[in-house]
């Protein structure tokens, strides 16, 4: 297996779940793991990170760039297709080592001739607005080809078109084809260049509305193979400032190397990403793929150039989700950055401070102060997320969630980015830059959102909705309470760093703020701030007030009430709206987010009762209670719901619609849940004042595991197995990092290793079923 994702034979059902699973990209755009030959039908995209727009009173969504590599193979008059013509064989493949992307194709034509077309693509991760693909084909006997490669405007567009008034131009031998996005008018241009790499062709353009070709006569030769390369450059921008001259300088600087040069320099960066990020897996080659996988697929979305972009829910795969950032950024995806590649998790979480003021107009909008951020994030931070996401099966009409209203808990998470960023790298720049203004605005806003009960003297959160979606509109939900709380402390901590390290910062900020008064209104709420606690015979924490007193009943008879397949379980009407069944985790989220806090025996009690009840409706799910198995000592419930996320992507077996709204695409939370499954599940690792702690819980089967990681800039390499950590201090590490090996605390200097055997958990299956 390696570190090869592949596929023989040709399956058209399996054409929009390979478009996810083949994926490519540099974080400044995702192209699809389509065939050259498909077009807007078979869901090709080319997307860009961060470049949106809106048509008429549909959803806005990213822009799918023309399709720069489109390339057709004519054959004595026969257009050469998958879906259409005769085949001997196809195979494709992805190399998530260096991230290239290939096929093979034995096409029957005419008679008994053999065509045979193989291609390499990959975008490259040294210059992020290039595509590289070399083409190669042979006939087995003398033929007619033509080869028609060029630019596709056609775009997949789920809410467009979104680009208008196309203008095509060839210059120097390089072909451009530029478009106007709908909404805000920008500027997206894509060039393209190729180079034969044995004879020159004579060529003729054919141009359409919103496409331009090279059309390519050739006399084929049997058994010769012919080759060419194609340079394209995908680009953005203002009109004033010339994207297309941009374009065309990229394809033709890119055209005067070879293709062996780009992809050289192009897996030099892939192999350090490796060298950072790669975890190595003794005795489990299927965990280790899968793993790999869901590691390569966080890379390929990481925003190495920006940081006013963050990571969309679905990636860069499309449209789908409205390429918005959701609240998995912070609490799925940036553990792995904040550990392996600290200033890509800055990006991040500066994502959120350059979108503060859509997040104050939004509570603004409805009636509070602070800034609640967007359910749906997109450019400017406004919320994109509209009052009827979901459409009735039965009647065909939309049903109104609750989804932006009431999902306050995306501030605290929002905050808990950035103040998770500065624990790990004790940059205060962050704040500085704007990150204790955001943690400030947040906690005025749950000030503000709060309910003070006089005859129970405490202050509450009601009519709010938790992680688990099936549930809209309850009071004092235990996890977004546990947010709340968490996210006062956070900007009382932040104020004193501030006043003690940044005085004049710290008093410019009160007071352009105006914050003095809500200081004191944080620490009165922190201290009376209602938080639902374990009930004293179960252990249970109800997951919101009024839980208990729902219907009591297991999956399988819910399912059996079931009466269309794509049919919504919560809202209003809902199926598991007036039950005890869940989404996804909830209580077990928080339980893993504040394991210091809670004892093994509550982390077990509530582990055991929310399991059998959550449906796992979403990708979120699976890895937190991986996380809290391997916590409680699971160690088989863990390696599945590990298993179940990590090759999501793989599989394609994921839930497809919700109700009719297609909700498919890369899993970019459940690659990031994987890797947290790993890292902080089964190596146990965690930070808590300053140290690294391990409390490893490996799964049967598995000799040991290997990985580096990041702490205040210094870097260390862990290897872990039944019953001993190792861990080497890199010779540039500054100074001392304390660890704590199960109870053993031990200090590590820069250059030196030490080892430590630890008393493994008690291991066992938890619930049968």
């Amino acid at each position: 297996m390696g570190w090869i994702v592949e596929e023989a034979g040709f399956d058209p059902e399996r054409v929009t779940t390979n478009g996810n699973k083949f994926m490519l990209g540099n974080g400044a755009i995702g192209y699809r793991g389509t065939l050259e030959e498909f077009t807007k039908d078979q869901l090709t995209a080319c997307t860009f990170a961060g470049l949106y727009d809106k048509v008429g009173d549909q959803w806005r969504e990213p822009i799918n760039a023309p399709n720069g590599l489109s390339t057709r193979f004519i054959v004595d008059g026969e257009q050469l297709s998958l879906f259409s013509s005769e085949y001997e064989s196809h195979h494709q493949s992805l190399n998530i080592e260096n991230a290239t992307f290939q096929r093979s194709t034995v096409y029957v034509a005419s008679g008994d001739n053999r065509i045979t077309v193989k291609s390499q693509r990959f975008v490259s991760m040294k210059h992020l607005d290039l595509i590289l693909m070399r083409v190669q084909f042979h006939s087995s006997e003398d033929c007619e080809v033509t080869v028609q490669t060029g630019i596709d405007g056609d775009v997949w567009d789920i809410n467009g078109p979104h680009l208008e008034n196309y203008e095509s131009l060839k210059r120097d031998g390089v072909i451009g084809l530029s478009a106007v996005t709908h909404e805000l008018h920008k500027t997206v241009c894509v060039a393209e260049g190729i180079v034969w790499e044995e004879n020159q062709f004579p060529e003729n353009d054919v141009r359409g509305a919103d496409t331009i070709y090279r059309s390519i006569p050739i006399s084929c030769k049997a058994g010769t193979t012919y080759s060419f390369v194609k340079y394209v450059a995908v680009i953005s921008g203002e009109q004033g400032d010339s994207p297309m001259e941009s374009a065309l300088s990229s394809v033709k600087a890119a055209m005067n190397t070879s293709y062996e040069y780009q992809l050289d320099r192009h897996e030099l960066l892939w192999k350090r990403r490796w060298e950072l990020t790669d975890v190595v897996i003794e005795g489990d080659k299927e965990a280790q793929f899968a793993l790999r996988y869901s590691i390569y697929q966080l890379q390929i979305i990481a925003p190495t150039h920006s940081e006013r972009v963050s990571i969309p829910a679905r990636g860069l795969s499309g449209q789908v989700y409205k390429g918005a950032v959701f609240w998995d950024t912070e609490m799925f995806m940036l553990p792995f950055f904040l550990y392996t590649q600290p200033d890509i998790a800055r990006n991040l979480v500066m994502y959120r401070v350059h979108t503060l003021e859509g997040a104050r107009r939004k509570a603004a909008e409805y009636g509070y102060r602070g800034a609640y951020y967007a359910w749906e994030s997109q450019d400017s931070g406004d919320d994109a997320c509209t009052l009827f996401n979901i459409t009735d099966v039965f009647t065909n009409r939309p049903m109104r969630t609750y989804f932006r209203d009431k999902q306050v808990h995306i501030s605290a998470d929002a905050a808990y980015g950035i103040w998770q960023y500065y624990e790990f790298t004790g940059d205060e720049t962050v704040l500085l830059d704007g990150g204790a203004e955001v943690i400030l605005e947040c906690a005025r806003f749950y000030y503000s959102y709060s309910y003070y009960k006089e005859e129970k003297r405490r202050y509450e959160v009601l009519d709010v909705t938790g992680p688990d979606e099936y549930h809209e509109r309850v009071n004092n939900n235990a996890f977004t309470n546990a947010l709340v709380k968490m996210t006062l402390e956070m900007a009382l901590k932040c104020l004193d760093i501030l006043k003690m390290n940044h005085r004049k910062a710290y008093d410019a900020l009160i007071e352009r703020l105006d914050f003095a008064e809500d200081q004191h209104n944080l620490s009165r709420m922190l201290q009376g701030l209602y938080m639902p606690q374990p009930d004293p015979l179960t252990s249970v924490i109800e997951q919101f007030d009024g839980y208990m007193r729902l219907e009591d009943v297991d999956q399988k008879t819910l399912k059996s009430r079931i009466l269309n397949k794509n049919e919504y379980l919560g809202g209003g009407n809902g199926l598991a709206t007036t039950t005890q069944i869940l989404k996804q985790a909830d209580v077990v989220l928080m339980l893993h987010l504040f394991k210091n806090l809670y004892s093994q025996e509550v982390k077990k009690a509530n582990w055991e009762y929310y399991e059998p009840r959550t449906e796992h409706g979403s990708s979120l799910s699976s890895c937190i209670y991986a996380l809290v198995a391997s916590d409680i000592g699971y160690a088989d419930w863990a390696y599945r719901y590990f298993m179940r996320t990590a090759t999501i992507d793989l599989t394609g077996e994921s839930k497809q619609y919700v109700g009719t709204l297609y909700i498919g695409g890369t899993h970019p939370a459940a690659n990031g849940g994987a890797w947290m499954a790993v890292i902080l599940g089964f190596a146990g690792i965690h930070m808590d004042q300053g140290r690294v702690c391990l409390n490893p819980s490996l799964p049967g089967g598995w000799d040991s595991i290997t990985f580096a990681i990041q702490i205040k800039g210094q870097r260390f390499r862990l290897s872990i197995n039944d019953i001993e950590a190792s861990i080497h201090s890199e010779i540039g590490n500054h100074s001392a990092q304390a660890f704590v090996i199960g109870t053993e605390e031990r200090t590590l200097e820069p250059g030196n290793g030490l080892s430590s055997r630890y008393i493994g958990k008690e291991r066992g299956d938890g619930l049968v079923g």
